[in-house]
């Protein structure tokens, strides 16, 4: 087969998956919407989840605008023909960037709202089938989120696809090689986006979800979600703007931007290949589409695989989808490697294999690391291993104790994180250098085990999107007082969606880690294109040479990596204290609820949860500027101020740093989490083999220990993603005005 015919494959899969989701949207919103109270207390969750994201959009769109015409701006004014990486300079290439970015910003906006819209919509279907069946409630969780996850993906492929095809992509020759330089704008457009939507809708749920705890379980000894708590609505609100809408937006930023730091890197092979006279030597730069094209078609059928009994575990319903979407995306990929990397001239990898075999080796890489990132998540976050029991454990004696113990979890979680993340590398680096193409062919493997990871997203955030929607949908059992084997069935399901989500930050994290070292490889080559364009020019000295190294030994590099390094730890500081913030206004508002109103406690009078949920969306709102402002300033002014070899030690070290903080914080906080639901089950016993359940000292010490993990799991860990991520795609548009 010619590898043009298999490009064409790259808008038909992505209207097929878009086609699926409007299926599953449609089978999920036919299904039986229970009570009329669980109708209710979904139509207020709905109400509140709207009225946040309307409010937060709008912010943050305003931002966009401003954020494109200042790209415009500087583009036009900076990047001359002197120091343009393409044939495109000034005013010509402002318009294209700051486009790409606003289309970027819009595609990633229309992600947040998406997820949001169909989690709202899906709990309290859930919360209805769990009064029938455990299996009937799974599929209808996993079906509403995988109306996520299928959009969000499917927007990805078609935006990049198309952004693509505007800048002249599908012209061929030079065309084809310089129009991914031209869209690096898009991946900025869903960062910036995708870092306001995870801190607004992070702090948003964290805070909520801090103050209604803290007060209702602990001061009043009520259960979660119990209607007599005036912060109730606002935390079931807040896991759909921060789970669902917050998350959306970041994987859609991970699928944009490593894509298409794949194809830069794509372009390095396809100049090789020309020069060669390869067959098809655009195959390399749409490689990263069509992969992507047929993971979204693996992961269609093996959603008709997510079934089992009443008795199973639902974690393992959930992994025999993700098993069927990963051993179809192998064969794919097969596939698509042995089509589309084709060489000529006698050229093979080592030992005569040929060279798609490494390739192919190097995507394999990329699912193992996902498989890896999965279950190591699950081992540290769920309760039927060591880690989540430890910290049951250490409850018996009082929160100090739950919380060093979940600490020395989180920073435990490094250890496996930091050597299977560098085996990624090394392993999919030492294939594509042996693959015949010499260095190019090494860094390219790290891109192509990056695209093998992203086979899998579209699965990975409907079971991320699963969770939220169980937890609202055992809100909803609870705040409706539906009868108890209703919130049996919600409680598991809830259990399990607190490790499906960890299990997303954890792939998060990991995709990041490899497309920080892939957007990395684009920076340099972004640079070095522009210093040979300057060495032509004549504007350069051939002494003074391309960037092929990182100096530390330079003091401008070591102060970049040093502001790098505090960087992730400032921002970490700023959204963790807007959450604690936050949640002490949400306190006092609750207490006073209760001190002015007794009769909430006997059901007699009704709590203001409108109150609540505006003290939180205005707080969530004001406190999501700062970190944000610092990030994106951050690396511009380090590139202003110590020029482009010092980004380059600031990409590094920010990207090691990050991804290190954020295991720490998702893992950690995942952890304390579950240790609460192991007791809240009735898994914790004394040494007289009596259950120490909710309402023991050892339950209220998990509770503290949890309220503590919220914002590291939900706020700063999940900003982390997009923050290594933002550090790399906001170099890549503004590094011509770093070099001097």
């Amino acid at each position: 087969m010619d590898p043009s015919t298999l490009q064409l494959i790259i808008l038909p899969a992505g209207l097929i998956a878009v086609a699926f989701a409007l299926f599953l949207a449609r089978d999920v919103l036919r299904r039986d919407t229970g009570t009329q109270a669980m109708q209710d207390v979904a139509a207020t969750i709905y109400e509140g989840a709207v009225a946040f994201i309307k409010r937060q959009y709008t912010t943050i769109g305003a931002l966009a605008l401003v954020g494109a015409v200042v790209i415009f701006v500087l583009i036009s004014l900076v990047e001359t023909t002197a120091v343009a990486d393409t044939s495109h300079s000034g005013v010509d290439l402002g318009l294209r960037t700051g486009f790409a970015f606003l289309v970027g910003a819009a595609c990633s906006m229309a992600c947040g709202i998406i997820g949001m819209l169909v989690s709202v919509r899906a709990n309290v279907r859930v919360a209805s089938a769990a009064r029938r069946s455990l299996v009937e409630a799974v599929q209808v969780a996993m079906r509403g989120g995988a109306v996520s996850g299928f959009l969000v993906v499917s927007l990805s492929l078609l935006g990049v696809w198309s952004i693509f095809a505007i800048n002249g992509g599908l012209a061929g020759g030079q065309n084809t090689h310089d129009a991914p330089f031209l869209i690096v704008g898009y991946g900025f457009g869903a960062s910036f986006v995708a870092l306001f939507a995870q801190l607004g809708g992070g702090i948003y749920t964290k805070a909520a979800d801090v103050g209604s705890d803290l007060v209702g379980k602990v001061e009043k000894g009520i259960p979660e979600d119990d209607p007599r708590n005036a912060g109730v609505i606002a935390d079931l609100v807040g896991d759909n703007v921060g789970d669902c809408a917050g998350r959306g937006a970041d994987l859609f930023e991970s699928t944009a931007a490593e894509n298409i730091g794949a194809m830069i890197l794509g372009g390095g092979v396809y100049l090789l290949a020309q020069k060669a006279g390869w067959p098809s030597p655009e195959a390399w730069i749409f490689f990263p589409l069509v992969v992507r094209a047929f993971g979204l078609l693996s992961t269609i059928v093996a959603m008709f695989f997510i079934r089992g009994s009443e008795t199973e575990n639902p974690m393992n319903i959930l992994n025999r989808g993700y098993w069927v979407t990963t051993i179809l995306s192998a064969i794919s990929l097969a596939f698509v490697t042995n089509v589309m990397m084709q060489t000529a001239g006698g050229v093979t990898g080592d030992n005569g294999i040929p060279t798609w075999i490494y390739f192919f080796g190097s995507g394999v890489v990329g699912l193992a690391t996902s498989i890896a990132f999965v279950y190591i998540t699950q081992y540290y976050t769920a309760g039927s291993f060591r880690p989540v029991r430890e910290i049951a454990e250490a409850s018996k004696t009082g929160p100090a104790t739950n919380i060093i113990s979940g600490m020395s979890v989180g920073f435990e979680t490094t250890l496996v994180t930091a050597i299977t993340i560098g085996i990624a590398l090394l392993a999919s680096n030492w294939l594509g250098a042996h693959s015949g193409l010499g260095s190019v062919g090494g860094i390219f493997g790290t891109a192509v085990a990056t695209m093998g990871m992203l086979m899998t997203t579209a699965y990975v955030l409907a079971m991320d999107t699963f969770g939220p929607i169980t937890d609202n949908a055992g809100g909803i059992a609870e705040f409706s007082r539906a009868e108890a084997g209703a919130r049996e069935i919600t409680d598991r399901l809830d259990a399990v969606g607190n490790t499906t989500k960890a299990l997303t930050k954890g792939y998060a994290i990991a995709s990041a880690s490899l497309a920080a070292f892939l957007l990395f490889s684009a920076y340099i080559d972004k640079v070095n294109l522009i210093l040979q364009r300057q060495i032509d020019a004549g504007t350069r000295t051939v002494q003074q040479g391309l960037m092929t190294s990182v100096n530390l030994e330079d003091v401008n590099v070591f102060v970049a990596a040093l502001i790098a390094a505090m960087l992730v730890y400032f921002f970490s500081s700023l959204a963790i204290r807007a959450v604690g913030t936050t949640a002490g206004a949400i306190i006092f508002e609750v207490r006073r609820q209760f001190r002015e109103m007794p009769g909430i406690m006997t059901y007699e009078q009704k709590p203001d949860y409108a109150r609540v949920v505006d003290i939180t969306t205005r707080a969530a709102l004001h406190e999501m500027m700062l970190p944000g402002a610092v990030a994106v300033a951050t690396p511009i002014i380090v590139g202003l101020l110590l020029g482009y070899q010092a980004v380059a030690g600031l990409l590094m070290v920010g990207t090691i740093a990050g991804v290190l903080l954020a295991t720490v914080l998702n893992n950690g906080g995942g952890a304390w989490d579950n240790a609460k639901k192991y007791i809240e089950s009735g898994h914790l016993k004394d040494e007289h083999g009596n259950v120490l359940g909710k309402g023991s000292d050892a339950h209220a010490a998990a509770v503290v220990g949890d309220t503590v993990g919220d914002p590291f799991k939900d706020t700063a860990g999940p900003s982390l993603h997009v923050l290594v991520k933002l550090l790399a795609t906001i170099t890549l548009v503004m590094a011509p005005l770093f070099i001097r």
